[in-house]
């Protein structure tokens, strides 16, 4: 079988290697590989290869525009452009994120290193329990001296190394807003000393490289800021596009999946600040942006992948979805919500229930990213809803999601306050509220014109979405 060759980054596909980690098994010939499959290296098509000749291979140049020569010709793994390398680490077991995000495909915490003509600067670092990898990067590169750490962000999983770089480093100066300083001062106790301070927009030379200094709060912190190298068009995000995911590739490859990872981290984090966030795409986009590099994840070498999903995920736009969230002790509440999920798919909606006890919290926090209808399903326990419930309930009030409707089902056995329970917790859920249904013990024949009834209503709702 033939050997292709990518015309843009020179990456070789050998059909007896395959691409395992793109999907491809070895033994796969390039013209059966799907059309929607892209280059490991540099994130191209299949249209973007040709027939490799080992022959005269050593005698012929990828075809590459200038520019792309630049950029890609020799470099390194871990070189997004001449120049500027990814040296921060991945986290590949970690499991649960701030005590509280479950990670599926566990994190990274990314530092990138630009070496100008005439400075040196690490934009962030990493969680102080793998400084060690930064650090070893460092010295895989032969950095002798570093003239600036920018801090886009306080937070320790991007801060909490600055001191051990700067041990290793002790002419650096920490650049970074009076915001972020007040609070690097606070978490990490450094010295006013080591700082230099920047306002919105002031740009910083670094020979033959400059950067400029983008304010962009709330995203998700009030001091978080964003850097761009202007000649290398590259943004360092920090947080914003960012995406929880462990990664040997540099550059993101599979597109679906790392929306899908974005999605999760945007729900956690960003959904409760989405009129910021649309202010500071905006400010962004002003500049031209051929990279974007966030603090967690691949980065992007097609920034529009991940800009029109964050334009989408904070629009007023709700799917035809229905969310339920649930918990049942003697299957009362089960057997309600089973009628429930009947009854909306038979209409056609996409309908998703969630049983509480066995549910990824952060799954039901992507899918309220863009849910029109969210039903709380519990029991009462002692006169109230069940803390698990209660516990949904909470982080839905907590991230704010851009539902159309709130309402509440469950059996109860002899009475209680769960519905005023439920719509005090959901005080900034800025949603309509559809009157509850509940049940007492099992549901029933008699139930059923009631429970029609909740159910035609939200049909009825969602028809005129």
């Amino acid at each position: 079988m033939k050997k292709y060759i990518c015309v843009v980054c020179g990456w070789i596909y050998d059909p007896k290697e395959g691409d395992p980690d793109g999907g491809i098994a070895p033994g796969t010939a390039f013209e059966d590989i799907p059309e929607d499959w892209t280059c490991p290296l540099c994130g191209v098509g299949k249209e973007d290869f040709e027939l490799y000749v080992e022959e005269v291979a050593t005698k012929k140049e990828v075809k590459q525009t200038p520019e792309q020569k630049s950029e890609r010709k020799g470099l390194a793994y871990n070189e997004i452009v001449e120049n500027v390398f990814a040296v921060g680490a991945q986290d590949w077991d970690r499991k649960l994120f701030d005590e509280l995000i479950p990670l599926p495909d566990g994190t990274s915490y990314n530092a990138y290193l630009i070496k100008a003509s005439e400075k040196t600067v690490l934009i962030d670092s990493v969680e102080p329990a793998k400084a060690d990898d930064l650090l070893e990067h460092l010295m895989d590169l032969d950095i002798e001296n570093i003239d600036y750490i920018v801090s886009n962000h306080a937070e320790q999983d991007h801060s909490g190394s600055i001191p051990l770089v700067l041990d290793m480093f002790p002419d650096a100066k920490v650049v970074t807003n009076p915001k972020c300083k007040k609070y690097l001062i606070d978490l990490l106790e450094l010295e006013e000393d080591v700082f230099i301070t920047v306002e919105d927009g002031e740009k910083l030379s670094l020979g033959n490289k400059t950067l400029e200094f983008i304010y962009t709060p709330w995203v998700h912190w009030p001091e978080t800021m964003s850097t761009y190298l202007e000649e290398d068009k590259i943004l360092f995000s920090c947080d914003f596009f960012g995406s929880h995911r462990a990664t040997s590739r540099l550059f993101v490859v599979d597109e679906h999946k790392i929306v899908d990872d974005a999605k999760r981290y945007y729900a956690e984090i960003m959904m409760p600040f989405r009129n910021h966030i649309k202010k500071n795409i905006e400010k962004v986009e002003k500049r031209e942006i051929k990279f974007i590099a966030p603090s967690h994840g691949p980065v992007y070498n097609r920034p529009a992948l991940i800009i029109d999903a964050y334009k989408d995920w904070i629009s007023p736009r709700v799917e035809n979805k229905i969310l339920i969230p649930y918990v049942s002790m003697h299957e009362s509440t089960a057997l309600l919500v089973d009628y429930l999920v009947k009854r909306f798919t038979e209409a056609g909606i996409h309908v998703i229930p969630f049983n509480l006890p066995k549910t990824d919290i952060g799954q039901l926090s992507i899918e309220l990213v863009d849910a029109a209808t969210v039903i709380f399903g519990s029991p009462v326990v002692l006169g109230g809803a069940h803390p698990q419930a209660v516990y949904a309930a909470y982080l839905a009030n907590m991230l704010r999601p851009k539902v159309r409707y709130v309402s509440f089902v469950g059996s109860h056995g002899w009475g209680g306050k769960m519905v005023s329970q439920f719509q005090s917790i959901l005080s900034d859920v800025k949603a309509e509220i559809i009157d509850p249904v509940f049940v007492r013990g099992i549901p029933k024949e008699e139930n059923l014109d009631e429970i029609d009834a909740f159910v035609d209503k939200i049909i009825e709702l969602h028809h005129n979405l």
